[in-house]
């Protein structure tokens, strides 16, 4: 990436003073238009609110509007650079909700990393809020917020880096093979990296059909004779793979493998490694910026298809081709909660962009920019939100 972004894009939000402005979706502009939007009129929603709640929904922005919240903990590739520093990230987010699916989305960056006093935070203000994405919190606290937040709110909420990337990873591996013509149950998979998004992609894997799953941490293959290392999400990846209890590094991972799925540091997979692989490999280089293995050391060691976090390579694993369409479809559907069928939903709904014809080894995913993406992803969310019976009445 050139020197050249940062400095044009430091020009751009100093002149701007950030991205994001509130738009008003009416006018006013004598006393007539004043009245109907603020006082006396206001009155009328107001008490049609008190009297039916759920009437919020047709009264308000709540319908079509998502929490953007950040306590600055695990920013981009940036790290623990805090709740004032998160912010012009978390701007970007909202912008791309908008421009991407047509929500609405507002930035709340949160000043603690104490995990209740964060759960009681976002409680607290989601009068305000269709939706919760939580996004760049540190794991496996994420994971923890998440989780609680699901099972204490009514509304959707998301932690787009666990579930975002996993969704565009099946996405492309359904699409990667169909063309090369294996089937989940049959293959092999290593998840490079057990952070937030490694242990939703390993649960995506599962979910799809995968039966041979190895995950590594920094220190190795996570094993089950290890559980008493791990935090509670390692010990629950500890539990869902490696059923054979192998024990060693990324080398004695990867033989074998029909499936790379790198999201942790640059470099560490060597040509060597490649050549291990089974026939025709898919390799998802997911590091940013610098990838797991140079994509054109990757192709020269055999593999088949690959793909990377960067917009410079062929099939970009981005998540923007996920949550846009995802909360439009929720929201749509007017959905209580995100669940796991939902996110195959909307997997398969990207996937199913690009016809069986079309498929090549560097065309298994959308681009970001296609402009079918969002909904298609809403609405196969939508349908399965819809026949899970999880939508308000």
């Amino acid at each position: 990436m050139s020197q050249d972004v940062y400095e044009e894009s430091l020009k751009m939000h100093r002149a701007n003073h950030g991205k994001i402005s509130v738009v008003s979706k009416v006018k006013v502009e004598n006393l007539q238009d004043l009245s109907r939007a603020y006082s006396p009129g206001v009155a009328a929603p107001c008490l049609q609110i008190e009297k039916n709640p759920g009437d919020i929904y047709e009264y308000t922005a709540k319908s079509n509007m998502v929490a953007v919240i950040t306590d600055g903990s695990a920013v981009l590739g940036l790290g623990d650079i805090g709740p004032e520093a998160g912010l012009p990230v978390m701007e970007g987010k909202c912008i791309l909700f908008k421009e991407f699916g047509g929500v609405d989305a507002f930035p709340i960056c949160i000043k603690s990393k104490d995990t209740e006093e964060i759960i009681r935070t976002i409680k607290l203000i989601t009068p305000s809020f269709g939706g919760i994405n939580l996004e760049d919190i540190s794991a496996p606290r994420c994971i923890e917020i998440e989780r609680r937040l699901k099972e204490e709110l009514d509304i959707p909420v998301f932690h787009d880096d666990q579930h975002g990337t996993s969704v565009v990873v099946a996405a492309g591996l359904i699409n990667a093979f169909t063309l090369l013509g294996k089937k989940f149950a049959d293959v092999k998979a290593v998840v490079n990296g057990a952070g937030a998004a490694g242990s939703s992609i390993v649960r995506m894997l599962l979910a799809l059909g995968v039966r041979d799953v190895l995950a590594l941490d920094s220190k190795g293959i996570i094993r089950r004779s290890n559980m008493d290392r791990y935090d509670f999400s390692k010990k629950e990846i500890a539990g869902m793979t490696n059923a054979k209890d192998v024990e060693g590094k990324l080398d004695v991972a990867i033989r074998d493998a029909d499936v790379f799925i790198g999201v942790s540091v640059a470099n560490i997979l060597t040509a060597d490694m490649v050549r291990t692989m089974k026939k025709d490999p898919v390799i998802f280089a997911l590091a940013n910026p610098t990838p797991e293995i140079d994509p054109a050391l990757a192709k020269e060691a055999g593999a088949r298809i690959i793909g990377t976090g960067r917009s410079d390579y062929p099939n970009q694993i981005n998540n923007v081709l996920v949550f846009p369409g995802l909360f439009k479809g929720a929201l749509r559907a007017r959905a209580k909660k995100i669940t796991e069928p939902m996110k195959l939903a909307a997997a398969r709904g990207l996937a199913s962009l690009i016809k069986k014809e079309e498929l090549r080894d560097d065309y298994i995913i959308p681009g970001a920019f296609d402009k079918r993406v969002a909904e298609a992803v809403a609405a196969e969310v939508e349908k399965v939100a819809i026949a899970e019976g999880i939508c308000r009445d």
